[in-house]
C-alpha cells in the first residue's frame, strides 16, 4: 500500500512540476497516461539504473561534495523522458531544477507515509 501512495505522490509531483512552472521545467502532456507512467518508469528506474550510476560517479560526486548526485538526479529523469512518450525535458538546468523539486517533494512525502 505505501508503494502505491509513494507512486502517486511521484506521479503528482511531476505533474505539479510540469503544471506549475507552465511546462517551463518539464513538459507532461496528460496527467493519467503520462505522470502516472514517469512515476513508474522513474521507480524502476531510481531502484535498478540510479545505484549503478552513483557508484560509477562516486569519485566525482566526492570531489564536488556531493553536488554531481544533482547531475545524476537530472539524469534519471532525463532517463524517464526518453522512455515515457508524452514527457519531455526543456534543457539541463530545467530538468536539474525539475529532479530536485521531485526528490524534495518525494523525500517529504515519504517522511510522513513512514510515520503512519
Amino acid at each position: 500500500m505505501k508503494f502505491i501512495l509513494r507512486m502517486l505522490v511521484s506521479a503528482v509531483a511531476i505533474f505539479g512540476v510540469a503544471y506549475l512552472s507552465n511546462q517551463a521545467l518539464l513538459t507532461v502532456d496528460q496527467f493519467w497516461p503520462s505522470a502516472v507512467l514517469a512515476a513508474v518508469v522513474l521507480a524502476v528506474v531510481n531502484a535498478v539504473v540510479r545505484p549503478i550510476a552513483k557508484a560509477l560517479a562516486l569519485p566525482i560526486t566526492l570531489l564536488t561534495l556531493g553536488l554531481f548526485s544533482l547531475v545524476v538526479n537530472a539524469g534519471m529523469l532525463y532517463l524517464v523522458a526518453a522512455v515515457v512518450t508524452g514527457v519531455h525535458t526543456t534543457g539541463f538546468l530545467n530538468t536539474v531544477l525539475a529532479a530536485l523539486i521531485i526528490s524534495i517533494v518525494n523525500a517529504v512525502a515519504s517522511s510522513l507515509i513512514d510515520k503512519e
